[in-house]
Order: structure tokens, then C-alpha cells, then sequence
């Protein structure tokens, strides 16, 4: 086990950094890739261990993978998936099992999924109902995992969602490839769309029309795809930015996906100074750098249809708020207890043990700044690599020094953290 100590950042933050790839769009370009048929090739593949997990996956389901170099991934399939030997460890990774589940139920064998003791906590009957309706069957343990993933024919559905939830709709949306009739899915709220997107850019019969999206069966052809930077990664840094004084950095190749830039919305009704530098787009996917600039910031509320733009950067957020002068109430936010802790809970009892002024709610958290964070406290991790993150943020700027235990859960998304935050600190 790995614990850190963190302190205070005298100087502000300084430089350029590119942002690792997406972890998102990484899973979905192995997976996609991996059900088309012929050669495909994937620039930036991400070296977080999540989307490893995937890999493992699917070399397990028969599908060859090379790398030319670190961050190019090679991919050759015949289109077909082969039965496993044994059980499918997902490791740590929601997006892997839930997705995995949507594949798998429509092939002609059965197979088991499995995963650490986290993702064995987290809840799998969002993705067990509608496989369900289509005609499949996955067998749970009280919906969580191991799943047991029994191959049968499936027949489209059209599947009005309770959650807004990218995870529960790429599922369906995956089943309907090997669906009879068109499959269709319907949001309370548009989640983040990287599933739609790929999809269509390696030839998926789909249509979206407002909160619906609707596919039917398809074949995939092998593409070039190229990733860009991860903005759930790039968020820390763009806190960090906000709230060290005297910070002036640019980050390099950042996804600007319109269903995942809440966070900006976000910086920009609180007042902080942020730039959008050299837009682009490849593969579908629109991207682009990013300068951020120390600022006086002001509270705001969050909630609503933005939540879905920003779930995972949340507990960065709150970090944020503390920072920010007034009240900032964050609400409709519940499905932040489902995730790798109850991410409502904690990240609340670890700014506390810090000084932030923050209260729960069943939804979210309330949070009166600006606060002077005090430190000079040990704070857990609880195995989530986005709260040890946060919690790194919040050092940045404490009075005194913090030590985060468990710190290495980082490496779940982002193992090139700390050294992109050395380069900007000269630590």
C-alpha cells in the first residue's frame, strides 16, 4: 500500500501538460474494434488499469491485440467472439462488466463475468433488467457480481431508462448489435454519448433523436481511431488551477464532448478564467487545449440534466466549492453513492477531517466556502481512485500538510498523475 503526504503550494502552478487519453473512449474503441471485422488501429490508448481490464477480456473472448508502440493498439478480429475457457475478470472497472454484459448476452455461449472486491459491491440489475426484456438472461448474486451471462438469441426493446446513465445504455444499445428489430433507448437526461459517436463512425445502422437513441442489428468495420485526453482526468488539474494562486497552465488535448464538459459550465457560472484553445475534431470526437488562470471564485448550484456532464468530477468539485465564496448546493446527484465508495459520503467525511465546511444530503452535499482548508490529517481513500485524487487537490492548498493513505487506487484511471502535478509544482 502506498500513502503520500501533500503540502501546501507555495508558488503557483506553472506549464503545459497533455492530458492521457480517455479512459471512456478507450474501453469502447477495444471493445468496438474487437466486433469489427479486419485490422483496426487505436492512437492514445489509455495505460490506465481499467481499460486493461477490457483487454484482457477480450483476449480471452479470442480477439488478438499487439502493441506497435506504449500507446498504439493493434487490433485483429474476424468479427466473431469465441467462448472463454474460464471466467472474465473485469478487475475494477463498471464500464468493462456493464458493457461486457450488453456484448455478451447476445452470443452463442455462455460466460461469467467477475471483479475485485469493489466492483462485486456495485449494482448490475440497471443492466439485468433490460437484457432481460430482450430475451436474455444474466444470473446475478442479489444483483451484483460474479454474473453468470447466458448466450441466447435477443429481439429489440424499446427501454425507457429511470437513471441517466452512459453505462446502462451503451449495454442495450451493445445487445441490439445482435438483436432481431431495432433496440431503442430513452434517457431522462442525454448521458455522455462516446458509444453513439464510435458507433456510427465504424458504420452502426443508429439514429438519435433528443433523449432517444436506436440502433439495429450492424456490422462494424475496422477503423483508425485516434483518442484524445480525458477531461474526467483533466478536471484535477483544472481545479488545481483555479485555487492555487499565482497558477497560470495549459493542458494539452483535452476531449471536449459536449455530454462531458459540465465541469466547464460549471467554472465558468463560478467565475473562474478559462480558455478553450485550438478545437478539433477526430474520430467524432471533438477536442482541444486549455488554459486555466487563478481566480476569485463565487458559489452556484448544481443539478438537474447537467449532473450527467459531470458525475465523476463531483468529488473534484466540492474540493472547488471550498474555495469559492457563498453557498454552493450540489443535488440530484444520489447515483454518486453507487459508485467505486459511496462517493457522497466520503468525499464529505474526508474534507471535514480537513476543515472544508460541508454538509451531506441524500442527493449531494452542501458546502459554505471560502475556507481556509487547515490539514493536518490522515484521509482515506476507500479504494477510489477519484476521491484520492480530490483529496491530492485539496493539499494544494491546506494550511498543513495531509497524508492520503491507499494512494495508489490512482493508477485505476490515471497513473501518470503525479508526475504531470511535479512538472507543474517544479517538485
Amino acid at each position: 500500500m502506498t500513502d503520500i503526504r501533500i503540502s501546501k503550494i507555495l508558488e503557483g502552478l506553472r506549464g503545459t501538460v497533455e492530458i492521457p487519453a480517455d479512459k471512456s473512449i478507450s474501453h469502447r474503441a477495444m471493445m468496438f474494434s474487437s466486433l469489427a471485422k479486419g485490422r483496426s488501429l487505436i492512437k492514445n490508448f489509455s495505460s490506465g488499469a481499467d481499460p486493461h481490464s477490457t483487454l484482457d477480456v477480450f483476449s480471452k473472448l479470442g480477439i488478438k491485440h499487439n502493441f506497435i508502440d506504449e500507446k498504439t493498439l493493434e487490433i485483429v478480429s474476424d468479427g466473431a467472439l469465441k467462448a472463454p475457457s474460464g471466467e472474465l475478470d473485469c478487475g475494477n472497472s463498471g464500464t468493462t462488466m456493464r458493457l461486457m454484459s450488453g456484448i455478451l448476452a447476445g452470443q452463442n455461449f455462455d460466460s461469467v463475468l467477475i471483479g475485485d472486491e469493489s466492483l462485486s459491491k456495485r449494482p448490475m440489475r440497471r443492466v439485468i433488467e433490460p437484457i432481460s426484456l430482450m430475451g436474455g438472461e444474466i444470473q446475478s448474486v442479489d444483483g451484483h457480481a460474479p454474473l453468470k451471462i447466458v448466450g441466447r438469441p435477443l429481439h429489440g426493446i424499446d427501454y425507457v431508462s429511470k437513471i441517466a446513465s452512459a453505462q446502462v445504455k451503451s449495454c442495450v444499445l451493445l445487445a441490439g448489435l445482435f438483436a432481431d428489430g431495432i433496440t431503442s433507448v430513452t434517457e431522462p437526461y442525454i448521458s455522455r454519448n462516446h458509444t453513439e459517436l464510435m458507433l456510427k463512425y465504424l458504420g452502426a445502422d443508429l439514429t438519435v433523436e433528443g433523449k432517444k437513441v436506436s440502433v439495429r442489428g450492424s456490422k462494424l468495420e475496422a477503423k483508425e481511431i485516434d483518442i484524445c485526453g480525458d477531461i474526467s482526468s483533466a478536471a484535477f488539474f483544472i481545479v488545481a488551477g483555479l485555487i492555487v494562486p499565482e497558477s497560470d497552465i495549459i493542458l494539452k488535448n483535452v476531449g471536449l464532448n459536449p455530454t462531458r464538459t459540465g465541469i466547464l459550465d460549471v467554472v465558468r457560472d463560478m467565475g473562474g478564467n478559462i480558455e478553450i484553445l485550438d478545437k478539433r475534431e477526430a474520430a467524432g470526437e471533438i477536442s482541444g487545449d486549455l488554459r486555466i488562470r487563478y481566480s476569485v471564485l463565487k458559489a452556484c448550484e448544481i443539478s438537474g440534466e447537467i449532473i450527467p456532464r459531470l458525475i465523476d468530477e463531483l468529488p473534484v468539485i466540492a474540493v472547488l466549492a471550498t474555495q469559492a465564496q457563498g453557498q454552493t448546493i450540489v443535488k440530484d446527484a444520489g447515483d454518486l453513492r453507487n459508485k467505486e465508495s459511496d462517493r457522497i459520503a466520503a468525499i464529505v467525511r474526508e474534507l471535514k477531517k480537513i476543515g472544508a465546511q460541508i454538509e451531506e444530503t441524500p442527493d449531494g452535499f452542501i458546502i459554505n466556502g471560502k475556507t481556509l482548508l487547515e490539514g493536518g490529517a490522515e484521509v482515506e481513500t476507500y479504494h477510489d481512485h477519484r476521491l484520492a485524487m480530490s483529496l491530492y487537490v485539496a493539499g494544494l492548498v491546506a494550511r498543513k500538510e495531509i497524508l492520503i493513505k491507499d494512494f495508489q487506487w490512482v493508477d485505476i484511471s490515471f497513473p501518470e498523475f503525479l508526475n504531470l502535478f511535479n512538472i507543474l509544482t517544479g517538485r
